[in-house]
């Protein structure tokens, strides 16, 4: 208990970094599954090519090389100067994006096709179809899964803490190196990351009561 009162200040800094970066990054991740879920069921080719190419090369390659590419190679070639918190961001995001896209395109395959094509029928664009139409029904059936991927969000967020990102990960590992007992120290970043998650449990639970109700 000692060191959570000693270090009160260095853990709150960690648990709010953690916050911080999990709902940037969660924001940004549903922005690009949505739109990459959009691509993937799109009638136009070129468009179900890149979606299909950005969930395929994204979900398959390891979180943490995608955080070593975005840290040490996107800095040199496209962005100098970028800080790490949006470079962690960045990582999280797009990784993310890839499950939060197959959620979304899972629920709209369960939006009866004849829906759409009467939408079309009256001379709604695919586009305009997809958000008017689909996407809303679709909603009920995706919230489930999603809850489950911004969890695992929040626990891949841990990785930014060894690119020096403000975040509880990072917090145990200054403990640490001050001699700390690692014990302790994980079990209080241990309990901050389960205070999160269950906030989140929460927030989909109230989410899916309402969309009961709503229907």
């Amino acid at each position: 208990m000692n060191l959570l009162f000693d270090y009160f200040p260095e853990f709150r800094e960690g648990f709010l970094g953690t916050l911080s970066l999990t709902a940037a990054s969660a924001a940004l991740a549903l922005i690009l599954g949505i739109v990459m879920a959009g691509f993937r069921v799109s009638p136009i080719p070129p468009l179900r090519a890149f979606g299909t190419a950005w969930v395929t090369l994204l979900r398959n390659t390891p979180l943490t090389l995608l955080f070593l590419i975005a840290f040490f190679v996107i800095p040199q070639i496209l962005f100098p100067g970028t800080s790490p918190y949006k470079l962690a961001v960045g990582a999280l995001g797009c990784y993310t994006s890839t499950f939060i896209c197959e959620a979304v395109r899972s629920g709209i395959s369960t939006v009866p096709i004849g829906q759409a094509e009467a939408a079309r029928s009256l001379g709604m664009t695919f586009f305009q179809t997809l958000r008017m139409i689909v996407l809303p029904q679709a909603t009920r059936t995706v919230i489930p899964p999603l809850s489950s991927i911004f969890i695992a969000l929040t626990k891949n967020s841990a990785i930014a803490g060894a690119f020096s990102n403000t975040e509880l990960f990072n917090v145990s590992k200054l403990l640490n190196d001050k001699g700390y007992p690692t014990g302790w120290i994980f079990l209080w970043i241990a309990l901050a990351y389960l205070v999160i998650t269950l906030a989140i449990s929460g927030l989909f639970r109230l989410l899916e009561r309402r969309m009961e109700v709503a229907r």
